[in-house]
């Protein structure tokens, strides 16, 4: 035997092991359930359907209680046991289900991590500002065409008609 086939277990620590199981059923039915559900009502997507949110949530606690269990090495002889493929099969499923929960997340789930902040700031400060084509979004109208006119060596000598000085002799001709 080893030390962790040894080392006392809970009976709080056990319901993890059988409350994962337990979700992991429940999350499989209500995807089904909801997958027809949403095929009655006009064939929607799945993310469309009005309580996706409740899935997200059975995810996240699908995850917290599969990291539980990653994290207390106690467990492991219990899940050899109780789930097929044992903690192999338990941590590349439970990365399947953070993947899907990662991909999923609504605004409101992002908030909740304090480092999401963070997190966005660093992936979006990344970008090659030089090559985005967002720049300048929010500028009057006058700095805008400035800019494009720099942007293609355009002067504003150049034979353009002034539009304004043409829109003025037009109302005068009315």
């Amino acid at each position: 035997m080893t030390d962790m086939e040894n080392t006392p277990v809970s009976q709080e620590s056990l319901w993890y092991v059988d409350n994962y199981i337990v979700l992991l059923d429940y999350y499989d039915r209500t995807i089904s359930r909801i997958a027809a559900r949403c095929v009655r009502m006009g064939n929607i997507a799945i993310e469309e359907y009005k309580f996706y949110p409740y899935i997200l949530d059975v995810l996240e606690e699908i995850c917290d209680t599969g990291n539980y269990i990653i994290e207390h090495q106690e467990l492991y002889p219990y899940v050899e046991r109780k789930i097929a493929g044992g903690i192999e099969a338990l941590q590349k499923n439970l990365s399947l289900y953070q993947q899907e929960l990662t991909n999923n997340q609504s605004p409101d789930m992002l908030r909740a991590d304090p480092n999401e902040g963070k997190k966005i700031n660093e992936v979006m400060s990344n970008f090659d500002k030089a090559v985005d084509p967002t720049v300048g979004a929010g500028m009057n109208i006058d700095d805008l065409m400035s800019k494009l006119m720099a942007e293609n060596s355009v002067t504003p000598d150049d034979d353009f008609i002034d539009t304004k000085k043409n829109d003025e002799q037009n109302k005068k001709g009315d």
